[in-house]
């Protein structure tokens, strides 16, 4: 086997992907731990190199994937997507470029590629943005409404909240997330009493209606994507089972071959003795029949029998 198959067998074993997921897992608690003032003061020397080690394993793996897959590495979005995270940990995190430093967490997103139920999940959302565009626009066009008869509704009320159409906007779209709209609601309702019926109608159709239909698409791609994926493995098995008949087939055929033919039966002349086979030898034949034709080879009839087969019958 060359070399650079064996280093991709290497590299799709479930241990080596064990692997990948743990060094992933520890780099990003170490990074959470630098956040510490007080750990970094007593084990900064340790963060520091599990940091390091982390980042020449990433690169490491890096660079034999892309000797194991050639060309094809650079075809995968997910090659991709790892190779830009570890290319920004390469970068150097001093003097101007010091924000950098901040952006090592990004390791962590490794995680989506490495196990395959985040990758699923990832890619039916961005299988679902197309989707989603139109809901977008309409929610766009329900806001931007919104805000316009907000502002001119109860800008000279409550004019932190509804002063301008960028600031009535901002209003809507937090009561749309739900975050203290009932306090918004009364304050207006202060001196608008029928302002209910216009926040209710805006969390109706925003909350209840628009963003469902965001949670309809992704769970449409999703089961979408799962769909594909068992018709993949179904097919995938399909064709291993007719390969392992097909090899079936051929070595029956095989042994079929090495087996010689039977012999064929042989039909004998009347008197002429059969060979001795694996049935036994012949019977041994009895004294010759003396009525019978010389050289027939049937057995002598008792004497008895040859005089009562002479008797006639009597006549009536």
């Amino acid at each position: 086997m060359p070399v650079r198959e064996r280093v991709r067998a290497a590299l799709e074993t479930s241990r080596f992907q064990q692997a990948v997921i743990a060094v992933i897992v520890v780099n990003a608690a170490t990074l959470g731990l630098e956040t510490s003032a007080a750990v970094v003061g007593r084990y900064g020397t340790a963060l520091s190199v599990v940091d390091h080690l982390a980042l020449y394993f990433f690169t490491a793996e890096l660079a034999a994937k892309i000797y194991a897959y050639g060309p094809r590495f650079f075809r995968d979005p997910w090659n991709l997507f790892d190779a830009s995270i570890v290319t920004v940990s390469l970068l150097p995190t001093a003097g101007g470029l010091s924000v950098l430093r901040a952006l090592r967490i990004l390791r962590a997103l490794r995680l989506i590629s490495v196990v395959p139920s985040l990758r699923r999940v990832v890619t039916a959302l961005l299988t679902a943005v197309p989707g989603m565009t139109s809901i977008v626009l309409l929610l766009g066009l329900v806001l931007y409404v919104a805000a316009v008869m907000g502002t001119k509704l109860y800008g000279a009320t409550a004019p932190e909240y509804f002063g301008d159409l960028p600031t009535s906007l901002f209003t809507l779209f937090q009561m749309m997330t739900g975050d203290a709209w009932s306090d918004i609601t009364r304050e207006v309702m202060a001196e608008y009493p029928g302002a209910w019926v216009f926040f209710v109608l805006f969390m109706l159709v925003c909350t209840f209606v628009v963003l469902n239909l965001f949670i309809a698409v992704v769970v449409s791609a999703m089961e979408e994507e799962h769909a594909e994926e068992s018709a993949q493995a179904t097919a995938e098995l399909g064709a291993a089972v007719m390969a392992e008949l097909a090899a079936l087939r051929a070595e029956v055929r095989e042994l079929r071959d090495r087996v010689p033919p039977a012999p064929a039966a042989v039909r004998l002349p009347d008197g002429a003795a059969a060979p001795a086979g694996p049935a036994g030898p012949a019977a041994p034949a009895g004294p010759a029949d003396p009525a019978a034709p010389a050289g027939s080879g049937r057995p002598a009839a008792p004497a008895a029998g040859r005089r009562a087969s002479r008797r006639r019958p009597p006549r009536r």
